[in-house]
């Protein structure tokens, strides 16, 4: 498997590759407020669904991280909303990113009132989002792996990158079993308009993963 990590929490901060920059240079951005992740997603520096959401839940700790220990559970909660609604709004139709925001306000609203404990378990949550997403991928290269296990080229169509799919793919995880096991050869990576996410994103990381990729 390819050991880019789109998004990881490192230093305090939620680390991830700048999608925008690729293929020409593998650039990687610490996020440390609400306002900066959405920038990142809005303006596509971090794309595809559950990396979206992954980056909501850590851009929503981000936003009360800090929040003073004063304030009541009510008052949290309030700018907890505020920070909630600012985020969804950078990319309205993304469902993982509202799915994970809305799991988020639920941990919060469930492990009041002291405030502390409340962003611990915020934090806590992001993380776990993260790592339910990885454990996902993981089981589907697995699983697919079984459907593909008999053919020695295979082509893929726009964003099937594990980068905009957070650490591994849905779409390629069954190829890098295959690859690992020495069945896959070749992948075919075509475009998609008018971002070329197939040409710039999946390629960069099949190379980066050693395929010969086209």
């Amino acid at each position: 498997m390819p050991h880019l990590k789109t998004i990881e929490w490192v230093n305090d901060c939620a680390r991830i590759i700048d999608q925008t920059a690729l293929p020409l240079q593998l650039v990687y951005k610490d996020i440390r407020t609400a306002e900066d992740m959405f920038e990142a997603i809005k303006t596509l520096c971090v794309r595809g669904a559950p990396a979206i959401g992954v980056a909501a839940a850590f851009g929503l700790y981000l936003g009360i991280r800090d929040v003073p220990g004063s304030y009541t559970a009510d008052a949290f909660n309030d700018e907890l909303d505020k920070k909630a609604d600012f985020l969804v709004s950078s990319r309205p139709t993304a469902v993982n990113l509202a799915w994970a925001i809305r799991r988020m306000k639920n941990t919060a609203h469930s492990s009041g009132p002291e405030i502390v404990e409340m962003k611990k378990a915020l934090l806590a949550m992001a993380k776990r989002i993260m790592e339910e997403d990885r454990q996902m991928c993981l089981a589907i290269g697995k699983h697919g792996y079984e459907l593909i296990k008999d053919y020695k080229a295979v082509l893929t169509h726009c964003n099937a990158a594990g980068l905009p799919q957070q650490n591994t793919a849905p779409a390629l995880a069954p190829i890098y079993v295959a690859q690992e096991k020495g069945r896959i050869v070749r992948v075919y990576a075509d475009e998609t308009r008018p971002l070329l996410q197939g040409a710039r994103i999946t390629a960069f990381e099949l190379m980066a993963a050693a395929f010969r990729s086209r």
